[in-house]
């Protein structure tokens, strides 16, 4: 008896250690198997674009054109889970990926009935067939079983029936429960009833004939016995059973939506399968119906694209984006994205230039300026109106958008500040030709987008502080910059805010519930392209009208083409808004100065204005545009201290007027007091005021007809006491003339040295080339 106990024993330890090497055996095949046939898991899935409330607004087919949106983990609500798995493997979470009893009956059932009646395919079985499609027999059947041990393996069990939903055929080119629920219901998953998941989870099992929207009443059927086996099984509650039950299906395939095409494509090509972007649709549906709208009537004037920019100021979201007026429009490239394109931004940039400026003290609002004709090397800007307005104060020049007073306040601040700035806030474009911009950058001469300018008049609405605008939902790692004071921005607010202007739009009624808002409009070079860009504490607006061709337009301009279409949208999206407006900072304060120049009074001054500046910033400098002049007593000679008599003169207080302004004065005949002139007897010779030569340029290459050729003009700027100049060419004297009268003269070929002297003594010299060619 002992005996038969013990080979028993050694019979049972040889069973299991053959099992024990069996097992060990199978799991080194099953790691060498697994490292020659790795999982094929790589799925492509179409790009989804989302609106910030989590619906469809745009998507992709894959490259294998299927419909196959990705089901996120959080859009399978318990009812999915607990649908599905009731249905297609009720053991999906105890079995290891097959299900052995399942087999086993399946197989018992196939050899009754001589044909292949069951597969007993589990979830995770499914979802190996639907990576690795094949044949269906013996070998297909044990590869999806080495397949599920893989899965298994490597993904949780919430995964893998994320990729089952995924995965799932729906008939046609649908793929995925998400696809589906979009295509035929026109919901996402999350969202889907009962009776709605079960009618979904019958068409994998037979796609061809059971189509939606075609065979709707024999899917009825199927899902119907579907509920009352699980109302048998009591899967469901009786209640939630009959309400399926009762619930008609109604559904026909429809069409993904495919809103915000322009900013969907943009994404799509950086943000991978599922862009959930900020796009409120609401907005964007109401933007593009004012826009389409407005350029339907624009035509006419052959103004035929806009382009359409809406930031949060308090989200600093992007809540609205058009790239054009219409996606579908083939005849005027409604398919390019205007608001993406790199443009010419007109005067845009002029309040960021003023706040710097403001920023550095060389500037406050009621700083005057003199816009009169300036040369600086060869570049001669001229107003929009080809007009100049003598003094203004910088307030005046931006509220007009005056070209000269922007371009000498630049040359003041120095351009590399600008492009300094401009480059922190993402100016790309401006980065990349930060070597090749000057002045003219001022005035349009660089390159932006209607993005980048958005988002920097955003900073406006932030007390100065630029945050990049998020896209997307995921974009929250992003540092503010502060771009300029919370002083200096308030200022800018003033100006901009003021509806007394010459770029308000013509012809606009419609203000009595518009809210208050602040804008700056542009205009390029050649009218080809018209800004308007808005802000209050609520929005940034920001728009682009004009043509993707570049053919410039007569009648379009910022005011009266960009800004009409803000002022609608403004109008609608935040009308009759009671927001308070932006207030006065701690940094920002007001004194008296005088009205004449902007500076502090000095006892001279009678006309004083308020201003505001930035306390131990802003200039402290004194008014000095008065002097104590030594005159004879009949006021037609002047002396200096040198040549003044020891008695007979007097002494008179006299307005002083800049060399160029007394130049404006000559050319629009306006009277201005005149110092009289200096004693001719005077032998001291002065220093400084030389005159100064405005044309020709200094260093100016100059190509003259050698048929007709044109003289050129001489002309130079002189000190209010000058009463004569001295023109010399190339070292030989030419002509005396008054001072600020033009003279002409037709010069030789090669290098020429031009020279002006005045009655001072005091002499300037400029060099120029000259080449004659046939023209």
């Amino acid at each position: 008896m002992k005996v038969n106990i013990r080979i028993t024993k050694q019979r049972i330890l040889k069973l299991l250690k053959r099992l024990g090497i069996s097992i060990v055996v199978i799991f080194l095949l099953f790691l060498l198997l697994n490292w020659f046939f790795p999982l094929p898991d790589k799925i492509e899935y179409s790009a989804i674009v989302t609106g910030n409330k989590g619906e469809v607004i745009n998507a992709y087919l894959t490259s294998d054109q299927k419909w196959r949106m990705k089901t996120e983990l959080d859009e399978i609500s318990p009812l999915l889970r607990k649908t599905i798995i009731a249905k297609e493997d009720k053991y999906f979470y105890a079995h290891p990926g097959i299900n052995p009893v399942a087999m086993t009956r399946a197989l018992f059932k196939n050899i009754f009935r001589m044909k292949i009646t069951s597969g007993a395919s589990t979830i995770t079985m499914q979802v190996a067939r639907a990576l690795e499609p094949r044949k269906r027999n013996i070998i297909s059947k044990i590869i999806e079983m080495f397949r599920a041990f893989q899965l298994e393996i490597k993904y949780s069990k919430s995964e893998i029936l994320q990729m089952y939903l995924n995965l799932v055929p729906y008939g046609g080119n649908i793929e995925g429960v998400k696809s589906a629920s979009q295509l035929y219901f026109k919901k996402n998953p999350d969202h889907l009833s009962l009776a709605e998941i079960t009618a979904l989870s019958i068409i994998p099992n037979r796609p061809s004939s059971l189509v939606m929207g075609k065979n709707n009443d024999r899917i009825t059927e199927e899902r119907n016995r579907w509920l009352k086996k699980f109302a048998a099984d009591k899967v469901f509650t009786e209640k939630e059973i009959e309400d399926a039950l009762a619930e008609p299906l109604t559904a026909t395939r429809g069409i993904v939506p495919h809103y915000l095409p322009h900013l969907s494509y943009k994404l799509k090509r950086s943000s991978g399968d599922l862009i959930h972007t900020n796009i409120d649709l609401n907005m964007q549906l109401k933007t593009e119906k004012i826009v389409e709208d407005y350029i339907r009537v624009q035509r006419l004037r052959n103004i035929r694209n806009a382009s359409i920019v809406i930031i949060d100021n308090k989200t600093h979201k992007v809540i609205t984006y058009l790239g054009s007026s219409s996606f579908k429009d083939s005849i005027d490239g409604g398919q390019v994205n205007g608001a993406h394109a790199v443009r010419q931004p007109g005067s845009t940039l002029k309040p960021l230039l003023y706040a710097l400026c403001f920023d550095e003290g060389l500037l406050t609002p009621k700083t005057v300026l003199t816009d009169v004709a300036v040369n600086y090397q060869g570049y001669a800007p001229e107003n929009y109106d080809e007009k100049f307005n003598g003094y203004v104060s910088v307030e005046y020049a931006l509220e007009h958008s005056l070209n000269i007073p922007a371009v000498k306040s630049l040359k003041l601040l120095g351009y590399e500040k600008l492009i300094q700035k401009l480059i922190q806030c993402n100016f790309r474009q401006i980065q990349k030709d930060q070597k090749k911009l000057g002045l003219s950058m001022i005035l349009g001469g660089c390159g932006t987008t209607l993005e980048e300018m958005a988002g920097l008049f955003s900073s406006f609405a932030n007390n100065g502080k630029y945050i990049p605008p998020s896209y997307t939902q995921s974009d929250t790692s992003y540092q503010s910059i502060q771009v300029i004071s919370p002083a200096a921005n308030y200022m800018i607010n003033e100006i901009l805010s003021k509806v007394n202007r010459p770029d308000f739009p013509l012809n606009w009624t419609a203000t009595e519930r518009m809210p208050k808002i602040a804008w700056k409009t542009g205009t390029s070079y050649g009218r080809r392209d018209a800004w308007s860009i808005g802000y209050n504490k609520n929005y940034t607006v920001g728009v682009w009208t004009g043509n993707f061709s570049g053919v410039g337009v007569a009648d379009l301009s910022g005011a009266n083409t960009a800004t009409p279409l803000l002022f609608k949208i403004f109008n609608t999206i935040d009308y009759d808004s009671d927001e308070e407006w932006f207030t006065q900072p701690a940094d920002c304060d007001i004194r008296q100065v005088c009205s004449e120049t902007g500076m502090i009074p000095s006892e001279h001054c009678t006309s004083l204005i308020t201003d505001y500046f930035i306390p131990l910033i802003s200039t402290t400098q004194v008014c000095n545009n008065w002097q104590e002049i030594m005159i004879s007593p009949d006021e037609k000679i002047s002396y200096c201290k040198s040549c003044a008599p020891e008695s007979g003169y007097k002494k008179k207080w006299y307005k002083l007027t800049e060399p160029d302004m007394q130049s404006w004065f000559e050319d629009n005949r306006i009277a201005y007091t005149k110092i009289p002139p200096h004693n001719p007897d005077c032998e001291l010779i002065f220093k400084g005021n030389a005159p100064f030569i405005t044309s020709p340029a200094n260093g100016t290459e100059y190509l003259i007809s050698k048929k007709s050729p044109d003289p050129l003009q001489l002309v130079c700027k002189t000190a209010n006491d000058v009463s004569k100049v001295y023109w010399y060419i190339n070292n030989k004297f030419y002509k005396a003339c008054n001072a600020g009268e033009k003279q002409f003269f037709v010069p030789e070929e090669g290098p020429v040295k031009i020279s002006c002297t005045d009655d001072k003594g005091r002499n300037r010299d400029i060099k120029i080339t000259v080449r004659y060619v046939n023209l």
